[in-house]
């Protein structure tokens, strides 16, 4: 299912800082009766969310997709000497301005989050991210490599101590694209994102998830080699919310071959856009 092209538009939002964001609003035919954010994955642009954005959009809802900046449309021209790390800029001023974005664009509606990987972790650490009234998080996890079955946490291991830091370091930023892991990312972001990933404690301050009390879908899935279960059921334990429900998915349950850390945003994964969709409407009061 699609949309016209005529509601869907791209554009640029502040983030609390300034710092222009690409970003892109999908919007329904009639007003919206509920307002998506669609917090991005570590190295992942946008487009990936472009299905099911639409999606959400043609059952009522308005969605909004941005690139974090240094990464997709927000990239600068250099990301050599590029000023950016996950915590300060990421999530305290780009997740944050979007969602002041959202709250302005759209006075009146409720707003509600649909976080892939870090931007499942990142809804703790917006110092407005109460503004939400529901969240559904996709494969999003502890990245400490720990939680993962040996031999594959020794090869993490070798990326966070290693390989990320050194190549970070030597080049002035991580060239992901070039090593088939995604898109370049700032130095900061990639020296954060892999000290973090050393340690046992993860993000080490998790208030700001223990304030985070709006209902939590949470899912994960069988294949997926970024996210095992283990790992995802830390991350969402530091939440504060009394309503989180867990949903681990099997490509089985879809009839397909793989989802892996990507899939749901795949259409073959539609029956699960349903499910989240009705579980956000049922959790905000959304009448779509």
């Amino acid at each position: 299912m699609t949309v016209p092209a005529a509601d869907v538009a791209d554009c640029t939002i502040p983030a609390t800082d300034g710092y222009a964001l690409a970003a892109t609003e999908f919007r329904p035919a009639r007003h919206p009766a509920l307002v998506v954010l669609m917090a991005p994955a570590t190295g992942v642009k946008r487009s990936l969310y472009r299905a099911f954005a639409a999606w959400l959009a043609a059952r009522g809802c308005a969605v909004v997709t941005w690139d974090w900046r240094g990464t997709g449309g927000s990239r600068p021209a250099s990301l050599r000497g590029f000023e950016a790390t996950m915590l300060d800029h990421w999530a305290r001023r780009d997740l944050a301005g979007v969602i002041a974005w959202a709250g302005a664009h759209h006075p009146g509606t409720p707003l509600a989050a649909v976080g892939h990987s870090f931007g499942g972790q990142a809804l703790g650490l917006a110092p407005n991210a109460r503004a939400l009234r529901a969240a559904v998080t996709v494969a999003a996890q502890s990245g400490y490599w720990g939680h993962w079955p040996r031999p594959a946490a020794w090869r993490y291991a070798l990326l966070w101590y290693v390989a990320m830091p050194g190549v970070a370091h030597l080049l002035g930023h991580f060239p992901g694209r070039l090593l088939g892991l995604g898109e370049d990312l700032p130095r900061g972001v990639a020296l954060q994102w892999a000290r973090w990933c050393r340690t046992p404690d993860y993000l080490g301050d998790f208030s700001g998830h223990a304030r985070f009390t709006a209902p939590i879908l949470a899912f994960s899935f069988t294949d997926d080699i970024y996210a095992p279960p283990r790992a995802v059921d830390w991350l969402h334990a530091r939440y504060g919310s009394t309503a989180l429900e867990r949903r681990h998915v099997g490509p089985g349950e879809l009839g397909v071959a793989r989802i892996g850390h990507f899939g749901f945003y795949r259409p073959e994964a539609e029956p699960l856009w349903r499910e989240a969709a009705e579980w956000l409407e049922a959790r905000t009061g959304a009448a779509v």
